[in-house]
């Protein structure tokens, strides 16, 4: 039985949806194909209906997850972004979470094309923090978002490497929440 272009593209956006938040969770390379497309109810078979590889899925997931972040960031300043990134919830929702965090250190082995899709997104990520700041970003407080934006990834992705119920996975996230002493985060 045929499926309406509808229908199909409608798949297609499950199947994106779902490899973005398997990925966040396990890794490009803790997911097959197979296990994907069960999770989002199809058969391995009509993955190649939709995609002609698995890192197509990976860019395009991967750019879905960063939307997703990019869509949260919108209406928060950097200050209230970063409180909110630095916290257990996020750190304990990988699978909803932020692709840099979650997939950062994946990206940095993959092919050209998803790390550019990664550098694409840090910088409109930036761009967001500082266009919700008080004046255009300037080269200090562009140099600033980056340092905090590469403290706050970091951070997650190092309490993740500690146990759940660890108290250094907490005090990694409270130290990057305090102010630094020259003010910044």
């Amino acid at each position: 039985m045929r499926v309406s272009k509808a229908q199909a593209q409608a798949n297609r956006a499950l199947i994106v949806e779902t490899a973005s938040q398997l990925f966040r969770e396990r890794g490009f390379d803790g997911v097959g194909v197979a296990e994907l497309m069960a999770a989002a109810g199809f058969t391995h078979g009509g993955f190649y209906k939709h995609f002609a590889s698995k890192a197509d899925l990976m860019a395009e997931s991967a750019a879905c997850g960063i939307a997703q972040t990019l869509e949260r960031s919108q209406e928060l300043n950097a200050q209230r972004f970063f409180d909110l990134y630095l916290t257990r919830k996020h750190r304990d929702t990988r699978d909803h979470g932020c692709t840099l965090s979650a997939l950062g250190g994946d990206a940095a082995r993959q092919p050209e094309a998803l790390k550019t899709i990664f550098a694409d997104a840090i910088e409109a990520l930036l761009t967001s923090l500082a266009r919700n700041g008080e004046q255009e970003a300037d080269e200090q407080q562009r140099a600033r978002l980056i340092g905090q934006l590469s403290q706050a990834v970091g951070a997650i992705v190092l309490s993740r490497a500690c146990p759940d119920d660890s108290p250094l996975a907490d005090e990694i996230l409270s130290a990057c929440r305090a102010p630094q002493p020259d003010g910044t985060r």
